[in-house]
C-alpha cells in the first residue's frame, strides 16, 4: 500500500529527462484518427482456391510460367486513444490478412500494388461522395520481405542457406492514410487491430502479422485529431480518456459463408 500511495505522490512531481535519445532515428510519422475515414462495403470477393492444395498447385503453376510469384501487401496505420492501429482483412470470420495479394506478371510495382489495394478497399460508383476525399495511396518504406522457399504453406523472414530459387516473396509496405473512403468486399471484415493485441500473438494471427509490432518500432509517432492537431507523441502520455483500445470491426462481414482449410496462423502464412 506503501508503495502504492508513494507511486501517486511522485506523480505530481516533474519528471528527470535524459539527454536526447534519437540519434539516427526515421523520419517520426504522424498517424490519424480512425474518424478520419470513411467505412462501407461492396460486392463480396470470392477465394481463388477452395483449399489450401489448390492454392499450393496454383502457386506452382505461376512459377513454371512466370518465375518467383511477387506479392505486396500494406501496413495501414492508424490511431484510436493515441494507441497504433492496424487496419485488415478478416475472411471466415477466422483468417486474417493485410490489403493487397500477388502481382500479375506483367504489372510494375508499385503501380500493381496500387491496383491490388483498389480492388480490395476502394470503394465503387458513388457509394459515397465528399469534398477532398480520395483514396491517394501514399506507399512508404519496405519494412519486410518474407519468402516462400517451397511449393508450401510457412514462410520465412530470411532466404534458407539451401535455396536459391525461392517461390514467392512478399513484401510488406508502411503506408499513410491521412483521409479515405474504405470500401471492403461484403464477405470479408476490415478490423481495425491495437499494436498490443498483435505482439506475440502467433496463435490468433501468425508470424507474419504479429512481428508488425517489432516492424513499427523502429517509428516515433506523432497522434493527430480530427483536425490535424498534435495531441501526442511517443513516447506517449498513455490513454486520452482512460479507455482501453481494442479490435474493431469496421466494415463488412455481412455474408461470410467460407469454407475453413485450416487455422487462422497457418492460413496468413499462406496468403
Amino acid at each position: 500500500m506503501s508503495t502504492i500511495t508513494e507511486q501517486a505522490s511522485q506523480s505530481s512531481f516533474n519528471p528527470v529527462l535524459p539527454l536526447d535519445f534519437n540519434a539516427n532515428q526515421p523520419k517520426t510519422i504522424r498517424l490519424y484518427p480512425l474518424s478520419n475515414y470513411t467505412f462501407g462495403t461492396k460486392d463480396g470477393q470470392p477465394e481463388e482456391d477452395p483449399s489450401v492444395l489448390a492454392r499450393l498447385k496454383r502457386l506452382e503453376e505461376h512459377y513454371e510460367k512466370h518465375g518467383m510469384r511477387r506479392t505486396c501487401e500494406g501496413i495501414l496505420v492508424c490511431h484510436e486513444h493515441n494507441h497504433p492501429h492496424i487496419l485488415m482483412l478478416q475472411i471466415a470470420n477466422a483468417f486474417f490478412k493485410l490489403p493487397g495479394d500477388y502481382l500479375r506478371p506483367e504489372d510494375e510495382e508499385i503501380d500493381g500494388f496500387k491496383v491490388r489495394l483498389n480492388e480490395r478497399l476502394a470503394p465503387v460508383g458513388t457509394q459515397f461522395t465528399g469534398e477532398g476525399v480520395t483514396n491517394e495511396w501514399q506507399i512508404g518504406d519496405t519494412l519486410a520481405q518474407w519468402w516462400r522457399p517451397n511449393f508450401e504453406t510457412f514462410m520465412y523472414p530470411f532466404i534458407p542457406a539451401h535455396v536459391t530459387r525461392p517461390k514467392e516473396c512478399k513484401k510488406l509496405y508502411f503506408i499513410q492514410l491521412p483521409r479515405s473512403i474504405l470500401s471492403v468486399p461484403k464477405n470479408m471484415k476490415l478490423l481495425a487491430v491495437p499494436l498490443f493485441e498483435l505482439y506475440d500473438n502467433t496463435a490468433r494471427y501468425g508470424p507474419q502479422l504479429s512481428a508488425i509490432p517489432h516492424l513499427l518500432s523502429r517509428y516515433n509517432f506523432e497522434f493527430v485529431d480530427e483536425n490535424g492537431q498534435v495531441v501526442a507523441q511517443t513516447p506517449g502520455a498513455g490513454l486520452t480518456d482512460g479507455s482501453r483500445p481494442q479490435v474493431k470491426v469496421l466494415a463488412g462481414g455481412d455474408d461470410v459463408k467460407m469454407e475453413q482449410n485450416g487455422d487462422a496462423a497457418s492460413d496468413q502464412t499462406l496468403s
